[in-house]
């Protein structure tokens, strides 16, 4: 086990995923076969690292549920966010679980294409960074010939580096993290409205910590359906799972989970097909089937099915919500 503690920060409501996020936290959404969350968590325990927290706050009961009954082997920690107060103050929410520790920050909503080892091999303070072409959008690093962080700065109006920052932080020096983010809090120091972990590393930064960076290729928002179905499709391309169904066919790349029920129907490609799933009598491709959907007589593309919903007749596309029905018999 790695002497480290990972910080999960899930408290975000989702509203650019409704109708799936009025019933379920975004993070528990299915994407490639298991929740948001649950991808995350699993890459910790690939590094060894045992101890998380995780910063809840929309229906933080349901993520708790979830991750006791399937990582009950972990040294796990639930923190509250009751207000949404930025990223810092979710960090600054958590401070009492992190003792010295160093903290492996990972955002909730985004799946990481990286070998998380490469946050911590510099020995110093680092952060992931990705080269893109809007930086205003985002937090920035700006680096010196040496590739040592100099400045950081929350959503530049001016492009003054395209080096994004996005969400994966590894802190050595936790005790001034957490002061850092303590005179964020007693000054009220906000930018945009809000308390900013970036303004929080500036801090660091000015009391000459060492900051390095890593490069993050891949990068996967899982905000919004279409970037969930993207995120989906890569996902489904770097881990393949061929299978072989009695009567129907799967194109690959795609999932069906051994939990779901799959009759004279056509799966994919790039389709993921949760537990408890029934298809009949249907073509899906380039979709999301999600926990104990039901799904009859249809034709799907791109198309998100929430948890428990039914859908009987013939359509194209679609975004139907957890518990919904939907019948063109």
């Amino acid at each position: 086990m790695v002497n480290m503690r990972a910080v999960i920060p899930v408290a975000g409501v989702g509203t650019r995923l409704r109708p799936h996020t009025y019933a379920l936290p975004k993070v528990l959404l299915n994407v490639a076969g298991k929740p948001i969350l649950a991808h995350i968590l699993d890459a910790l325990q690939n590094q060894g690292i045992m101890k998380t927290t995780i910063i809840t706050g929309y229906m933080g009961d349901l993520v708790e549920e979830f991750v006791r009954k399937r990582y009950g082997n972990m040294d796990l920690q639930f923190v509250e966010q009751k207000e949404m107060l930025g990223l810092g103050h979710a960090i600054w929410t958590g401070r009492d679980t992190f003792g010295s520790d160093p903290l492996l920050i990972i955002l909730g909503d985004t799946i990481f294409d990286v070998d998380l080892s490469l946050a911590f091999t510099s020995g110093v303070n680092s952060i992931g960074v990705k080269e893109v072409e809007d930086p205003r959008r985002f937090g920035v690093v700006i680096s010196n010939a040496s590739g040592k962080i100099e400045k950081l700065i929350e959503k530049p109006e001016e492009p003054i580096s395209n080096m994004a920052i996005v969400g994966l932080y590894f802190i050595k020096d936790t005790p001034l993290l957490v002061k850092s983010l303590n005179k964020l809090i007693d000054e009220d120091i906000r930018t945009r409205g809000e308390y900013q972990l970036t303004d929080a590393l500036q801090l660091m930064l000015e009391s000459k910590a060492e900051f390095a960076t890593f490069n993050v290729d891949g990068w996967y928002d899982c905000g919004k359906p279409e970037t969930l179905l993207s995120t989906n499709r890569f996902l489904l391309d770097k881990n393949p799972t061929p299978q072989v169904l009695k009567d129907s066919i799967i194109i690959q790349p795609s999932f069906v989970s051994d939990k779901a029920v799959i009759e004279r129907s056509i799966i994919g490609p790039y389709t993921s097909v949760a537990d408890g799933a029934i298809v009949k009598d249907s073509i899906i491709r380039g979709s999301i089937i999600s926990y104990e959907a039901k799904v009859t007589s249809s034709l799907l593309v791109d198309s998100i099915v929430g948890n428990r919903a039914e859908l009987n007749g013939h359509f194209h596309r679609l975004n139907i919500g957890n518990s919904s029905t939907i019948d063109h018999s």
